[in-house]
């Protein structure tokens, strides 16, 4: 079987596919027969394609016209009627351009045919969403949130600037974006699971992007709704679970060598940290947070608050680098901890795989970098969740260094 002809079988499917949608949901709605169905579909994405295999994207634009007007024509003819919205038009010009792309890339057009009509079948269940489950808190805070990444963040430079070249504006407002991430996959855990459950479990996974991010948007959580206070603190605490589990992750992709001799210090972390947070977790749980709300979708005053807070971090580090040089690696990696113990932990197992440094000797840069970076979570835990939030959290960040440090006097 040639293309061009295989190319038509994709198309003919594709506008059936859609066709026979349509068809079921004006029966269903109406009780009769479809204005557009089956037939009328699957003729659309075949004119489509043929448009295309004889004229190419000219011919295409003319029978897309010429659909277009027959579709018009039909809504006003049934724009009086109790459903007068425009899908079914707009779908039937749809067509046709799936049906010339079918021609081009036939995988693109199924994939767009499938989509199609996972949308048209979907009406029901999208309209209760947008007029029922969505509130209108919700709709401001993902606009917002659009506004951030795709509007803001490209017009910013990516260039390092500032004093001592310490500030990437393009890099800070990522960090802003992603603590907007975090507080929003938190809200809708919260939304599915309830503030006992859904914020510890949110916590978890969101360490793994950015514990000290995490942080930052749980104490947030914790000052605007007191009610769950504990769940917050549980969700901030075991963000520093997920940290551990990377740094693991990391160092094994880097260096076996120096993971073998973190695995005691890494090993003492995780269980402080586990440990640590299945006790607010558990505490979580027994308290009673039914009069919680699943609070704000995001906070941008939360997210400007981290951002600043961490670049006050980035520009303390870079002038300590700048007064006392790069002397050892362990001053290195403790300035590089403050904003990333995943990257510090990087460098220095590099300098192992690539024998400038003896595998033992990489757990103290390592842990280095490690308690840093809780210096980072203290400061973020106080700034973002105050005396409260704090007092619950800061003991385990501690907690965990001390773990870990106690975990290495046995390898050393």
């Amino acid at each position: 079987m040639n293309a061009p002809l295989l190319n038509m079988l994709v198309a003919l499917g594709a506008g059936a596919l859609i066709g026979l949608e349509r068809e079921r949901a004006s029966a269903a709605s109406r009780g009769g027969e479809a204005v557009a169905g089956l037939r009328t579909f699957s003729i659309a994405a075949l004119a489509g394609a043929v448009a295309v295999q004889c004229g190419g994207a000219a011919l295409l634009g003319v029978a897309t016209a010429v659909v277009a007007v027959l579709a018009g024509v039909s809504y006003w003819r049934t724009f009086r009627s109790e459903d007068p919205g425009l899908t079914t038009e707009l779908a039937f010009v749809f067509t046709v351009l799936i049906g010339g792309l079918a021609m081009e890339a036939p995988n693109v057009a199924g994939a767009a045919a499938v989509v199609t009509a996972l949308l048209l079948g979907a009406r029901e269940r999208l309209h209760h969403f947008a007029s029922a489950v969505l509130t209108e808190e919700e709709l401001r805070s993902a606009l917002v949130l659009a506004a951030a990444a795709i509007v803001v963040m490209p017009l910013l430079p990516n260039a390092q600037m500032g004093p001592f070249d310490a500030l990437n504006p393009r890099s800070v407002w990522r960090l802003v974006v992603l603590v907007l991430l975090i507080g929003a996959a938190g809200h809708v855990a919260t939304r599915l699971l309830g503030p006992r459950f859904g914020l510890p479990v949110s916590g978890l996974a969101s360490g793994f992007v950015s514990s000290s991010a995490t942080i930052g948007a749980m104490g947030s959580r914790a000052a605007e709704e007191p009610g769950v206070l504990g769940a917050a603190a549980a969700g901030a605490v075991l963000s520093t679970v997920a940290t551990v589990v990377q740094m693991a992750v990391v160092l094994s992709a880097t260096s076996q060598a120096a993971l073998r001799e973190m695995v005691i210090p890494l090993v003492c972390a995780g269980v402080a940290a586990a440990g640590y947070g299945v006790v607010f977790t558990l505490s979580a749980i027994r308290q009673k947070t039914e009069g919680a709300s699943a609070g704000e979708a995001l906070s941008l005053k939360t997210a400007l608050i981290f951002a600043g807070t961490l670049s006050v971090v980035l520009l303390i580090s870079a002038a300590l680098r700048h007064w006392f040089g790069e002397a050892g690696a362990i001053v290195a990696a403790a300035l590089a901890g403050f904003v990333d113990t995943h990257a510090s932990a990087i460098s220095i197992a590099s300098l192992v795989v690539n024998g400038r440094m003896e595998p033992a000797e990489c757990v103290v840069p390592i842990l280095a970098g490690f308690t840093t970076n809780s210096v980072t979570k203290v400061i973020v835990a106080v700034a973002a969740g105050g005396r409260a939030f704090a007092l619950r959290v800061v003991p385990g960040v501690l907690l965990v260094a001390a773990a870990a440090w106690a975990g290495a006097l046995v390898v050393l």
